[in-house]
C-alpha cells in the first residue's frame, strides 16, 4: 500500500533520511521508531510530499510526486501539532475540514461519535481538553475515509488517561481496515498498535522485526523503585543481587534496573522471601 524506496531527504550534506527503503502492506500498521533526530518526522513529511526529496514514494500505486493530489487523496493524516481555530466550535471545524477534503456532510456525525465527540459538537474547540483536541484531530482524518492513516507521535502530548482512550480508539480505526504508519518512541503504543517496527537511527533504517521483539532488540530497560520496611532493606538489597538483578539503595527505598516486561520480577523475588513491598514507582 505504501513504498518507499530509496528515499533520500538531504539539507546541504547533511542526511535527514538516508536511502530508506520500506513497504507497508494493505491494513497492515507500521511504526518508524527512533530517538528525536532519526528521521521519523521526515520520511512522514515526504510520504506527505510536503518536502522534496530524492528517491520514490508511492501510496496505492500513486506516485507522490507526479501524482501528489491522488496519493493526498488516500492518506488521512493525524499531526504531533495541532493547529485549529480555537473559537470555531468541533461541528464548525468538522464541516470546514469536510469542504476541503470534498467529504459528504453525512459523515461528520458518525465520525465525530466514533472518536466520543458527539456531544460536544457545540463546543468550542479552543475549550477543548488537549485528549478531546486528539481526538478531534483523528476525526479529521477520518473524514474522507481514506485507506491509508499517518500520525506523527499521536499520543506525545498527552496524559496516561487521554493516552490509553486514543490508543483505544485507533486499535478500533486499525481493526476497520485501515493501513497505519506511525511515528513513535513510546513503547507501549508500539506494542499495542504495530504489527510491524521500522527502527531508525541517523536518518537510516536500522532494522524490521515485530512489535514483540522491539524491546528486546533495541535493549529497553526500566528503573523501578522499590520501597520496603526499613528493617528489610539491606535484607531485600541482598536478594535482589542474588537473584542476578541490577539493584541499589536509594534512600529509603531500592531502586532496580529491569529489561522491559520484567518489572514485576523484582516484586515476586522479594515476595517470596517474605519481604513486603509498601510501594513502588516507575522512573
Amino acid at each position: 500500500m505504501i513504498e518507499f524506496a530509496n528515499l533520500t531527504k538531504r539539507y546541504g550534506k547533511f542526511a535527514a533520511v538516508d536511502n530508506l527503503t520500506l513497504s507497508v502492506k494493505p491494513q497492515e500498521a507500521v511504526a518508524l521508531w527512533g530517538v528525536n533526530g532519526a528521521g521519523k518526522t521526515t520520511a512522514i513529511k515526504c510520504l506527505l510530499g510536503l518536502l522534496r526529496f530524492d528517491g520514490q514514494i508511492t501510496v496505492g500505486g500513486c506516485d507522490v510526486r507526479r501524482q501528489g493530489r491522488a496519493a493526498r487523496q488516500l492518506i488521512g493524516y493525524v499531526p504531533q501539532e495541532l493547529a485549529f481555530y480555537k473559537e470555531m466550535t468541533t461541528v464548525d471545524m468538522a464541516q470546514f475540514y469536510a469542504r476541503l477534503k470534498g467529504a459528504p456532510a453525512a459523515r461528520i456525525a458518525p465520525v465525530l461519535a466514533q472518536v466520543g465527540l458527539g456531544e460536544q459538537g457545540g463546543k468550542r474547540v479552543g475549550a477543548l481538553s488537549g485528549g478531546m483536541k486528539q481526538r478531534l484531530a483523528l476525526a479529521l482524518a477520518l473524514l474522507g475515509d481514506p485507506p491509508v492513516l499517518v500520525m506523527d507521535e499521536p499520543t506525545s502530548n498527552l496524559d496516561t488517561a487521554a493516552r490509553s482512550q486514543l490508543l483505544h480508539l485507533l486499535l478500533e480505526v486499525k481493526r476497520g481496515g485501515k493501513t497505519i504508519i506511525f511515528s513513535s518512541h513510546r513503547i507501549e503504543e508500539v506494542e499495542t498498535l504495530a504489527d510491524r517496527v521500522a527502527v531508525m537511527e541517523h536518518g537510516r533504517l536500522q532494522f524490521t522485526c515485530t512489535a514483540g521483539e522491539l524491546a528486546r532488540r533495541v535493549g529497553l530497560r526500566t528503573q523501578v523503585k522499590f520501597l520496603v520496611p526499613g528493617s528489610q532493606l539491606d535484607q531485600a538489597l541482598a536478594i535482589l543481587q542474588g537473584a542476578g538483578l541490577q539493584a541499589r539503595r536509594n534512600g529509603v527505598g531500592v531502586i532496580v534496573d529491569v529489561a522491559h516486561g520484567e518489572k514485576a520480577r523484582p516484586i515476586h523475588t522479594l515476595g517470596r522471601a517474605n519481604i513486603e513491598v509498601t510501594d513502588f514507582e516507575l522512573e
